[in-house]
C-alpha cells in the first residue's frame, strides 16, 4: 500500500472515528442524579491517589453500566495540587482520566459536582508509593485516543448484546491494542500494578514445599490492564469506599425531620394507556 493510499485511509477512518465519538459523548436524555451531591465535602474528603467513580450520562455511559452491570461508568484519579495552574483556569485541575476520543487529559473537580459519585481509596501505599501512582498518570497527559480503531467504538453501540453475562466484560477489551484505546478505568489500574498494588489479582494455590500433600500457599497474578472496568475499585477488597458524610463524622440526631409523612407516590392508571 502506497505512502498517499495509507495516509487517505487512515483520514478516512479518523474522520469516521470523530463521528462516532462524538455521538456516543452526547449526554442521555432524563439524567437526573439519585441523590444530591454535596461538593464541599467531597472537595475536603478526597486525597491524592484516590480513584473517583462517577455515574455517567453519555450514551457510551449506558452502555458500559450494563456491560458491567454496575452503576459506575467512569473512573478518574484524584491527584491534588500535584498538577501546575495552567493560566487563564479558574479552577485548578485535580483530575486525571481517559475520555472516548480524548484521551489522558486533566480536569477540574467541578466537572463532576453534580453527578453521583463514590471514593475508592487504596490502603497501605507509602507516601513515595502514592506519588508514584499519581506520577505514573500525570506522565501520560496527552496521550492520545486513536480514532482510527472503530473498532473500539463499534463496540459501545451495542450496549445490550446477545451474549451470556460472563462474556459481556470481555466486550469491553475487545479491539483494545494499548490503554488509549480502552475505557478510562485501564490506564489507573496500569497505575496501581506499576508499584504492584492489588486491585482484583487472579489467586492460585500451589504447593508451599515439596513433600507435603496440605501445605499450600496463595500466589497472585496481575490481570491485564483491559479487562478492569470502574466497578473493580469498589468491588475490591483493597480500596477502601469513603463516604464524605460519614469521613467527616455523622450524627443522626441533629438531623431535623418534618413532622409531615411524605406525600402518596403518585399513581399511573396504565389501563388507559
Amino acid at each position: 500500500m502506497s505512502a498517499t493510499v495509507r495516509d487517505s485511509c487512515n483520514s478516512f477512518l479518523s474522520g469516521v472515528g470523530q463521528r462516532l465519538a462524538g455521538y456516543l459523548n452526547r449526554p442521555s436524555v432524563g439524567y437526573t442524579p439519585f441523590t444530591p451531591s454535596d461538593f464541599d465535602t467531597l472537595c475536603r474528603t478526597l486525597r491524592s491517589g484516590d480513584v473517583l467513580l462517577v455515574e455517567g450520562q453519555e450514551r457510551v455511559s449506558n452502555a458500559i453500566k450494563y456491560l458491567t452491570q454496575s452503576t459506575w461508568s467512569h473512573a478518574a484519579m484524584y491527584v491534588g495540587d500535584s498538577l501546575p495552574v495552567a493560566p487563564g483556569t479558574a479552577e485548578p485541575h485535580r483530575l486525571i482520566e481517559v475520555n472516548l476520543g480524548e484521551g489522558c487529559v486533566s480536569a477540574p473537580l467541578s466537572k463532576y459536582a453534580l453527578f453521583n459519585t463514590r471514593i475508592c481509596r487504596p490502603i497501605g501505599l507509602t507516601p513515595d508509593e502514592r506519588r508514584a501512582v499519581t506520577g505514573f498518570m500525570t506522565a501520560r497527559i496527552g496521550l492520545k485516543y486513536d480514532l482510527r480503531n472503530v473498532f473500539d467504538l463499534l463496540r459501545y453501540f451495542f450496549p445490550t448484546p446477545p451474549v451470556p453475562v460472563r462474556w459481556r466484560r470481555r466486550m469491553l477489551a475487545f479491539g483494545s491494542g494499548d490503554p488509549t484505546r480502552a475505557i478510562c478505568s485501564s490506564l489507573i489500574a496500569q497505575a496501581f500494578q506499576s508499584v504492584r498494588y492489588p486491585i482484583l489479582p487472579d489467586m492460585r494455590v500451589v504447593k508451599a514445599r515439596s513433600g507435603s500433600r496440605y501445605a499450600r500457599r496463595e500466589i497472585l497474578h496481575i490481570r491485564h490492564h483491559s479487562l478492569f472496568a470502574p466497578r473493580d475499585f469498589d468491588l475490591s477488597p483493597y480500596f477502601q469506599i469513603v463516604k464524605p458524610h460519614l469521613a467527616e463524622g455523622f450524627d443522626p440526631h441533629l438531623l431535623e425531620w418534618s413532622a409531615q409523612p411524605a406525600p402518596e407516590p403518585e399513581q399511573v392508571d396504565i389501563s388507559a394507556a
